[in-house]
């Protein structure tokens, strides 16, 4: 579920009725799943739970975590925009350790200051925006939430580069200010915004989270047969040469352990495009890292034009081969 699909902040609030939640305190073999009406949603008391009904096709935009402690079955701190919409926290999730999500932009002014408050609504967390000189104004737009957000800041790169360059910059960015959790994801609403806890409580028992779209309870929406067939074939192509031990080779929603970057070396990453996704997966098999897949559902972009071009597909198609010589 996209929150592209919420209403619109004038029928956002208006009153809706309180949500039946479905209070699932453990998973068993009786365990059945309830589709869910308009004003109906699941409630856990942990994030482990929240994942095993994400993995049994729940979406994880209807699923509350709580303590259970409120009175009349209600979970404290949660809300809604509108039946059938995503739960929304009236707090961010809040965790331990330091965490930076980066957030490479070119053209992204239709979407930038959307997905920024929405993330915050989910997380606390400081939010790193690279722009590669936008032309429709991104970079200005960039600025002025950097001036009105003291958890906002913005990478000026003088010109597009790629994606692999993009990430590269804000990962050394974040690695000189010591964050312990580094998150990479698309800007354009791809990967959804209450996701984001759900990645980083799975990097307290993994080096590398992978926001999965070919696990049990991952999968897309609204792709046309085209984009499925070239994600499809690319992750096959990859798994011939490197491996079937990660689904979503080139999967871009994803939270590092900072030591993990730091033995990467990756001043001697060589992707520009997408394949630099595999790239930095293969290296961390080659380290060795815990890596973890947690389902997602991938949603294709309304706003804006998608990067994926040609380009990006020969690299991958030509580099691929040639990581299988490659050791760290």
């Amino acid at each position: 579920m996209s929150i592209r699909e919420s209403l619109p902040p004038s029928l956002e609030d208006m009153q809706t009725p309180p949500i039946c939640y479905h209070h699932i305190p453990t998973i068993n073999g009786s365990f059945s799943l309830q589709e869910l009406k308009t004003d109906e949603a699941y409630l856990v008391p942990n994030f482990e739970l929240a994942e095993e009904l994400v993995a049994h096709g729940v979406d994880s935009a209807r699923i509350a975590i709580s303590d259970c402690s409120s009175p009349n079955g209600s979970p404290p701190g949660y809300s809604k925009t509108a039946l059938g919409k995503p739960l929304v926290p009236t707090s961010p999730f809040e965790f331990d350790e330091s965490i930076v999500i980066v957030l490479p932009t070119y053209n992204e002014r239709s979407n930038l200051e959307a997905l920024v408050a929405t993330v915050g609504k989910y997380l606390t967390a400081d939010i790193l925006i690279v722009d590669d000189n936008s032309p429709d104004g991104t970079g200005q737009l960039a600025d002025r939430l950097q001036g009105e957000h003291r958890h906002i800041h913005v990478l000026h790169r003088p010109k597009k580069q790629g994606l692999g360059p993009a990430y590269l910059a804000g990962f050394e960015w974040a690695l000189h200010r010591n964050y312990d959790r580094i998150v990479e994801m698309d800007c354009d609403f791809s990967h959804a915004p209450w996701d984001v806890p759900r990645l980083v409580h799975g990097s307290r028992t993994a080096d590398l989270v992978i926001g999965s779209r070919y696990v049990p309870g991952g999968g897309t929406e609204n792709w046309d047969a085209r984009r499925r067939l070239v994600s499809r074939c690319g992750n096959t192509y990859v798994k011939f040469f490197l491996g079937s031990m990660i689904h979503d080779w080139t999967g871009g929603f994803r939270c590092y352990h900072r030591d993990l970057l730091l033995k990467m070396h990756l001043e001697t990453v060589r992707a520009k495009g997408y394949v630099f996704q595999v790239e930095l997966a293969w290296r961390a098999v080659q380290l060795g890292a815990d890596i973890r897949e947690l389902p997602i559902r991938f949603s294709d972009r309304v706003q804006g034009q998608s990067k994926l071009g040609w380009h990006s597909l020969i690299e991958g198609i030509l580099e691929v081969p040639k990581m299988c010589f490659q050791r760290y």
